[in-house]
């Protein structure tokens, strides 16, 4: 029972200091607010980054074209060998034959010209799927020394600057991320020790009258956390609402229909629920290293 009077008085000291002092808890819950609006903004980036790059990757495969004078025997082989390869998931093989019906079919004018050769002059391929794209370079190179192998591509050039892209972006908001959280704890902190020294004198009647450190130091853990929670907010408003917006402004896509954008609908509210969390514990986190610093209780 002392325990729960201890806790209910605490939340009631902590909501009066928020009230008592407007000033520096509106300050410190602005803070907060901004901070985790950007934090909210870069998780999403993040999200849609990550996602993104597995779409990418999964969709990624190497085109392998075989020499003209390739037999069947040396397609048989080659099949065999590329599929022994470590990090290969799939080999599919596709005629010099079926590529000349595929494209006959899609265009005439394509059959009107391979009638003009006497023997096909297109080339027998494969296509390789891998089970990890960051591992493609060095699967095509090994393709590429294989005997009776004319090409092996995967457009090296536009996927690597696009994964590299996709990296530095996703790093960057990590960091963000990092460096934001920080600056809460910092604000939210320096709050709690102007809170501190305003009721100096409150806090050393309690310690004369016996107090024990845990109900002196409580209501200031309380009062972070209720500054953090209310400056989650905004930013979970604004992230449930602008994404929801954003997502069908843009029809779902970012700047093209190769970059989906994750649905809204179980995203914007695992966000929600992280940027509140954050809020939370970094008030409270805040608050307790400012009394235990500045109180030495």
């Amino acid at each position: 029972m002392k325990a729960f009077r201890i806790i209910g008085r605490s939340f009631r000291d902590a909501f009066k200091s928020v009230f008592r002092n407007f000033s520096l808890s509106m300050a410190s819950i602005l803070c907060a607010t901004i901070t985790l609006m950007v934090v909210s903004v870069s998780f999403l980036i993040a999200a849609n980054v990550k996602d993104a790059t597995k779409s990418l990757e999964s969709e990624l495969s190497i085109v392998v074209y075989l020499e003209q004078d390739a037999s069947e025997s040396d397609v048989n082989f080659l099949e065999s060998t590329i599929k022994k390869l470590n990090n290969v998931e799939k080999v599919e093989y596709k005629s010099k034959d079926e590529w000349k019906q595929e494209m006959s079919q899609y265009n005439d004018s394509f059959g009107t010209i391979f009638e003009k050769y006497d023997n096909n002059p297109l080339l027998d391929s494969f296509t390789v799927t891998v089970k990890d794209a960051s591992n493609l370079n060095s699967i095509a190179e090994k393709i590429r020394n294989m005997d009776k192998v004319d090409s092996a591509n995967y457009g090296e050039d536009a996927v690597s600057t696009i994964l590299s892209v996709f990296d530095v972006v996703e790093k960057v908001t990590v960091i963000v991320v990092i460096a934001l959280i920080f600056v809460t704890a910092f604000l939210i902190t320096n709050t709690i020790k102007l809170t501190i020294y305003s009721r100096r004198n409150e806090i050393e009647i309690m310690r004369l009258v016996g107090s024990s450190n845990t109900a002196i130091k409580l209501p200031f853990v309380i009062e972070g956390f209720v500054i953090g929670l209310l400056g989650s907010l905004i930013p979970i408003i604004v992230t449930i609402y602008g994404y929801i917006i954003a997502y069908g402004k843009l029809n779902g896509h970012l700047i093209t229909d190769l970059i989906p954008l994750l649905s809204p609908y179980n995203l914007v509210f695992y966000v929600s629920l992280i940027i509140a969390g954050l809020g939370a514990v970094i008030g409270m986190l805040g608050s307790l290293l400012a009394v235990r610093k500045y109180l030495k209780i």
